[in-house]
């Protein structure tokens, strides 16, 4: 089986050619600011995304031959997990879509690299994906509901590789499977359904690199309020400029990871602060599924540093088995889903 995989990202455009699951063809690169900087809205990026994929594959020699096209999933309505077929139902979500951002363009270059071959697009997991049971929606504040939005695409698929590695399948495990990149989202999947996640983009859970995850709501509304910042500033330090990059002015986990081993401050307290809050958030869903969790899932780009590993594995790892997926794994994550879905192993779902 050949599969176009599509990853539009904010200032990036990633490609890649599977056969199966393997891939045999890598392209990509990140766009110029100043070229970018032209179009006021995600959705005017079109021709200009299409026309660099078109390039890539022209310039690397690749038969416009696929047996499907899968993009990343962009922000739709709350949904369930899975495979999901591109309809023109989805594309009228996506280009009314209430959020901005790159991802939302990849149902519709999939759906038009698939016209051009005579095949299936699909997306997969988008970080809407919503399976909360419905107590852990609630505030405490009527009108305002929690809401799912995580890294859904890795998180599920390296539970079902998990899963497939000791011979069982995903919806008969519970895991906690922490996501730790840029952003960081800690989910506890009851049986192939994450029955509760923090909100990774905006507001919830540990602080990670670029946010600022859980603060203390009345002191953060009184800085809201003081006059001294404007509501983009506000929403900058919650996603973008808070977390690690708020107290050490880098999001740079390589560089951090190494000041921190090295014992050098604030570098070694800040990054603990950090893996504290994430450990907590573990003990959380741990919470969440009544103790009874096969395996804790550590992914995502931090799980690259040892040094997070063995600290975050020293305050959790009596709960439950740590296993290391380190990585994001995004392409991949796409190509199985799609492989899947055209071998008849993974349902495909209609977007409704």
């Amino acid at each position: 089986m050949r599969i176009l995989v599509i990853n539009p990202g904010s200032t990036s455009t990633k490609i890649a050619i599977f056969e199966d699951e393997k891939p045999i063809w890598l392209a990509g690169a990140h766009h110029m600011v100043s070229e970018l900087s032209e179009f006021h809205h995600i959705n005017e990026q079109y021709e200009y995304r299409k026309k660099f994929i078109l390039e890539r594959l022209t310039d690397g020699e690749q038969e416009i031959r696929f047996d499907a096209v899968i993009g990343r999933g962009g922000l739709l309505k709350p949904l369930s997990g899975g495979i999901y077929q591109v309809n023109q139902k989805m594309i009228d979500d996506l280009i009314h879509a209430d959020m901005e951002h790159a991802c939302n363009l990849g149902a519709f270059l999939a759906a038009d690299m698939a016209r051009q071959c005579s095949c299936p697009a699909y997306i997969a997991d988008p970080v809407v994906v919503d399976e909360l049971q419905p107590v852990a929606r609630y505030t405490g504040i009527p009108g305002i509901e929690r809401k799912s939005i995580f890294h859904a695409l890795n998180s599920k698929a390296v539970s079902r590789k998990y899963a497939a590695s000791i011979g069982k399948r995903y919806e008969d495990l519970n895991l906690i499977v922490a996501h730790l990149g840029g952003g960081i989202s800690i989910g506890a999947h009851r049986k192939g359904q994450v029955i509760d996640v923090n909100n990774a983009l905006n507001g919830e859970g540990p602080f990670s690199p670029e946010r600022a995850g859980t603060i203390p709501a009345g002191q953060f509304a009184d800085m809201c309020f003081s006059g001294k910042y404007n509501q983009k500033q506000i929403k900058q330090m919650l996603s973008g400029k808070g977390g690690l990059t708020a107290y050490l002015g880098t999001n740079d986990m390589i560089t951090i990871s190494r000041f921190a081993e090295e014992g050098e401050e604030p570098y070694k307290s800040v990054l603990e602060a950090m893996l504290y809050t994430i450990a907590k958030q573990i003990g959380a869903m741990y919470v969440t599924l009544l103790g009874k969790v096969d395996a804790i899932i550590l992914t995502g780009g931090i799980a690259f540093s040892d040094y997070c590993v063995k600290e975050i594995s020293r305050q959790v790892d009596y709960l439950a088995p740590i296993v290391v997926r380190a990585g994001e794994g995004e392409m991949e994550s796409l190509a199985y889903n799609a492989y899947g879905a055209l071998t008849g192993k993974l349902q495909v779902k209609q977007y409704e």
